[in-house]
């Protein structure tokens, strides 16, 4: 059986893998390939080989090789596709039967990503009854691509893209009714705001909302504002937002809506510190060209968090946040020597933020 998962959202296609791996015996007859680093012969030499005591052998090929530049469908050869074989043969434990060995490439694949697709669908139509065999690709495929027609006629196609707006906070509520409580409208409209379609994020952050709440609880604003820590920090991104526009009014409410919810004043000015600390980096390397998913890796951010402070450094120069900086430290070294109330020093600073410049 072939089946193809593909489309942007990983964390369900890895959902299904994750229940595809359970519907056979398959402890000891999985082969796993990552990354298209693996050439086609390879794949289907591993297809053909006999399982060991089992139905079924399980191979899953995650990704596929990456396009070449200046790759198209068209530029593929007309052998470029063929499953490289070598004229030597290895029993499958079988009686008598035998398969081909197909070569490895070294540490990766030749093949161009057209070929390699030609290949395998070709091979699909004659894939054995003795092997479950799974690709994952986290890219929408275009219904003309041949492993997509090659999977919807000797297979299945299962496609998986990220929801959006309302398709979003129905897919919290329905992840929260999976796990056995439930969410009220606003606080998964809240969590759909705050932390978007990062769905693996969004599955954690329930997964410990339930905990809080209990079997057959009911999760609600108050919960999500009190345990989760990616919301707060979203939070605090909309105070630094406030407080970048100078509009005291706003940030102010922010602020008091934030010391309400038990936010410590300690480590409320120690996350905008790490905050702007963040936005002096991404307005550096942003600079030189990287994009949000490098930053994150790059500096060690949550890559939410460095699109969200991608988005945010255009409202500073790099003067701006340098004298930011220095007044943020200038409150928490005033905290910490107990000069004024925590509740004091943070209305000081959101009323003289940005004078300086």
């Amino acid at each position: 059986m072939f089946y193809l998962l593909h489309g942007d959202d990983e964390f369900t296609n890895r959902e299904h893998l994750k229940k595809l791996r359970l519907q056979g015996d398959f402890e000891y007859n999985q082969d796993t390939f990552n990354d298209g680093e693996v050439d086609l012969g390879t794949i289907t030499a591993t297809c053909n080989t006999l399982p060991f005591l089992a139905e079924q052998r399980l191979v899953v090929v995650e990704g596929l090789p990456k396009k070449r530049r200046g790759e198209s469908p068209a530029s593929t050869s007309k052998d470029d596709g063929a499953v490289r074989q070598d004229s030597s043969e290895t029993s499958t434990g079988g009686k008598g039967q035998k398969t081909k060995k197909g070569k490895k490439s070294g540490k990766g694949s030749t093949e161009t990503r057209a070929g390699f697709e030609k290949g395998l669908a070709e091979y699909i139509s004659r894939l054995p009854d003795s092997v479950a065999l799974i690709v994952l690709v986290d890219e929408t495929l275009e219904a003309s691509n041949l492993l997509v027609k090659a999977a919807s006629e000797h297979g299945k196609v299962i496609q998986s893209m990220l929801p959006r707006g309302a398709a979003l906070v129905s897919w919290i509520k329905r992840r929260a009714q999976s796990i056995g409580v439930s969410i009220n409208e606003e606080a998964a409209t809240l969590l759909a705001n705050y932390i978007g379609n990062q769905l693996r994020l969004l599955a954690n952050e329930l997964a410990k909302l339930a905990t809080y709440v209990g079997d057959g609880g009911t999760i609600t604003v108050d919960d999500v504002h009190q345990l989760s820590a990616q919301v707060q920090e979203a939070r605090i991104f909309d105070l630094t937002d406030a407080l970048a526009q100078r509009n005291q009014k706003q940030a102010l409410t922010i602020l008091h809506d934030l010391l309400a919810d038990g936010e410590p004043p300690i480590r409320l000015i120690s996350t905008i510190i790490t905050q702007v600390r963040s936005l002096l980096l991404v307005k550096e390397l942003s600079q030189k060209g990287m994009r949000a998913a490098q930053i994150a890796t790059t500096i060690g951010i949550a890559p939410f968090v460095a699109e969200k402070a991608a988005r945010q450094v255009g409202k500073f120069t790099p003067t701006q946040l340098e004298h930011a900086y220095r007044q943020l430290l200038a409150t928490d070294a005033a905290l910490k020597r107990s000069r004024m109330t925590p509740e004091m020093a943070l209305d000081l600073l959101v009323v003289s933020f940005g004078t300086d410049w």
